[in-house]
């Protein structure tokens, strides 16, 4: 049975993020204007009863570098009705929270920059006297562009993604496929991926993420990103074909499969025996990581809530990179999931969240907004919200408070649409 939910106070991703999901949307530039679809008339009339922002640590806004936007920050979620906070702390193997585990030099400055106050600590506090739940937004298994981050310092090379060819995404030239493999594919997001198999890395998550739930207890969520494999262009549907560039190929990580299963790993393109079992026994593995993330946190903080930012083709995700989150609801490792419908297009927006709501998970999916590719065209990301509202999400989570906070005409006209209708009189 689900794990029941924790009440509720009142009402119950950057430069990188954009570029992946932007492709999947259709391109990058100026979104085209959405064509407007007729409404449905089977429609449920019941709105969102949770409404999430995602709020950056290295975007425009830099909230937890200067305490003093946090007042714009909280008058912003309460315009926008906002009742959740996804507010990103760790970053790139860095941390914006007080850790020995995570580089804390972000946190550290910020604390000096703050004469002494933590920032977190500070705007966590500020927002629950708003009436609002904080979560801390948490990049697991993408390093960014950090080479140097504290556990690949600790646990080496061999932590970090190897593809099929043996050749670490270290060595990739801008984190990015190598030539002559990059004229047929490309990373969806490039940086320093670590590989969730590798021995070590998921104790090593798991006790960085507890830890800060015990030092924030006041913390009313952990929100897992990047908790996957790197989505590599074109998508292929696993190994088993022997086409596309195939990840996690590490030597320590082959011979662990073939420990625990007694088989070999196969070799794409020529040699792919076991390329089923291969493909599921590194899907357990992230899943392995969500668990130990899970109950490492809920034994340091009872209570907390789990959730993720996960891919919105949960077949794509389930087949292309290990990401098997339905899973993680059924076995109750998430309270929640967000699947990231970024998309220009109305219809296929629809055709998602309906599928969503109208699954047995639906009560614990929250539908996440591309808003920032709406900033020229307010009116696609009111339609997107509109949709999401009436097909009854239980939640919609917009990315991101930076790019609305960027965008007037867009901030306005969210807000706008939240109000309720006697406030228009």
């Amino acid at each position: 049975m689900p794990r029941a939910r924790s009440p509720r106070r009142e009402s119950p991703l950057t430069a990188v993020l954009g570029l992946g999901f932007a492709l999947l949307a259709g391109g990058c530039g100026d979104p085209a204007p959405a064509p407007v679809l007729p409404p449905e008339a089977s429609a449920p009339e019941a709105a969102a009863r949770s409404r999430g922002l995602w709020v950056l640590c290295q975007g425009s806004q830099r909230v937890l570098d200067d305490t003093a936007k946090i007042p714009a920050l909280l008058e912003d979620a309460r315009a926008l009705g906002a009742t959740d906070l996804f507010v990103q702390v760790y970053r790139g193997g860095r941390a914006w929270f007080d850790s020995s585990l995570g580089d804390a030099a972000p946190w550290e400055r910020a604390v000096a920059g703050a004469g002494g106050e933590d920032p977190l600590r500070t705007l966590v506090g500020r927002a629950h006297e708003a009436g609002l739940r904080v979560h801390a937004w948490l990049n697991v298994l993408s390093l960014a562009d950090n080479r140097d981050a504290p556990l690949v310092r600790e646990l080496g090379r061999d932590a970090v993604l190897v593809d099929q060819q043996g050749r670490s995404i270290l060595d990739y030239p801008k984190l990015d496929v190598p030539k002559p493999d990059r004229r047929y594919y490309r990373m969806g997001t490039p940086a320093v991926w670590i590989d969730p198999a590798a021995p070590g890395v998921a104790p090593r998550l798991a006790e960085t993420f507890a830890e800060l739930a015990a030092r924030y207890p006041e913390l009313d969520g952990l929100h897992l990103d990047y908790i996957r494999y790197p989505g590599v262009l074109p998508f292929a549907p696993g190994s088993r074909f022997g086409v596309g560039l195939d990840m996690g190929h590490g030597a320590p990580t082959r011979e662990r499969f073939r420990q625990e299963t007694g088989l070999v790993a196969p070799s794409p393109p020529d040699r792919l025996g076991h390329a089923n079992r291969w493909d599921a026994w590194r899907r357990d593995k992230v899943t392995e990581l969500v668990r130990a993330i899970s109950d490492g946190a809920r034994a340091a903080r009872p209570g907390i809530e789990i959730s993720a930012a996960v891919w919105a083709h949960a077949d794509r995700a389930y087949l292309s990179i290990g990401q098997d989150w339905r899973r993680w609801l059924e076995d109750d490792l998430l309270d929640f999931a967000v699947p990231m419908a970024y998309t220009l297009d109305p219809r296929i927006f629809r055709y998602q969240v309906e599928a969503f709501t109208s699954a047995g998970l639906g009560p614990r999916t929250w539908i996440g907004i591309g808003a920032w590719l709406f900033a020229r065209r307010p009116g696609g990301a009111l339609q997107q919200v509109s949709i999401a509202e009436e097909a009854g999400a239980a939640g919609i989570v917009l990315f991101s408070w930076d790019a609305i906070a960027d965008a007037p005409a867009l901030r306005d006209a969210l807000a706008e649409q939240t109000r309720e209708p006697a406030d228009d009189s």
